[in-house]
């Protein structure tokens, strides 16, 4: 059996990926929250927004956390069509469930849905993007554990859809994205103590990418597109704040305010 090591770099890549994942959660809800704010062509970007936000936050938290996941005795390689199709998948998927909240007439039912679709869907991604590891050895999985972490996927993705629809409050959205980090990064490393890696060794050349030249990369990019669009949502007004901006302006308008607004 090789040995497996689910922090090469020490705490630097757990917490990194924790970031990563509350980072996503936090800008999903805020996002959904506004969604359910908004109607028609506004409505589905917010909640294209936040389905992509949750997407990337889970994925890029999945690929920082293997960052550091090592194995004696061989060398670890990514396949990149399986590794991009990860990606599509938790986004797709995601998109899915959110969009069956951010729609539908019966919350209830909904929330099951959707929380059942995103955690398959997590869970599916994880497993894929396990799947484009490639290694000199056989990997095999416990079943119990495999079981528990779709479980807990499950159940985190049902928590976060029920949060989107019931938190609006900041900092109840920030409590909310750290519990849902918090999930994500339990179902993943649940997922990893799945693993185990019997290892033949070889001094044949590995298919694929390694991850410094493929994942690390991709990572540093979607996480440059999680915090850019945090900045965007956080300082775009909410519809609530739009409305109070015009009101405050209409009673207490001067002429000269309104000559200058019609000049501008």
């Amino acid at each position: 059996m090789g040995h497996l090591d689910h922090a090469a770099f020490g705490w630097l890549t757990p917490v990194l990926s924790y970031a990563m994942a509350c980072i996503g959660a936090a800008l999903g809800l805020r996002c959904t929250v506004r969604a359910l704010g908004a109607t028609g062509r506004s409505r589905r970007n917010w909640l294209i927004t936040a389905a992509s936000a949750i997407g990337t936050g889970i994925w890029t938290m999945h690929f920082v956390a293997m960052l550091g996941f090592a194995v004696s005795g061989t060398d670890i390689r990514y396949d990149v069509p399986l590794t991009v199709l990860s990606l599509l998948v938790a986004m797709v998927v995601v998109c899915a469930g959110v969009f069956a909240v951010g729609y539908s007439r019966d919350r209830t039912r909904a929330l099951l849905i959707g929380g059942l679709t995103t955690g398959l869907g997590v869970a599916s991604m994880h497993y894929l993007g396990m799947a484009a590891v490639r290694l000199h050895g056989d990997v095999s999985y416990d079943p119990l554990r495999v079981g528990l972490s779709v479980l807990i996927a499950v159940v985190a993705a049902t928590a976060a859809l029920w949060a989107a629809l019931n938190i609006s409050s900041p900092v109840a959205v920030g409590v909310a994205s750290l519990v849902m980090g918090a999930a994500v990064s339990s179902m993943h490393y649940t997922a990893m103590f799945a693993v185990s890696v019997r290892v033949t060794p070889s001094g044949a050349p590995l298919p694929g990418a390694t991850a410094m030249q493929f994942i690390f990369p991709l990572a540093v990019g979607l996480g440059s597109y999680l915090f850019l669009t945090s900045a965007f949502v956080a300082l775009s007004p909410t519809a609530g704040e739009r409305e109070a901006s015009a009101s405050a302006q209409r009673p207490g308008e001067s002429l000269t305010d309104r000559q200058q607004t019609r000049t501008a």
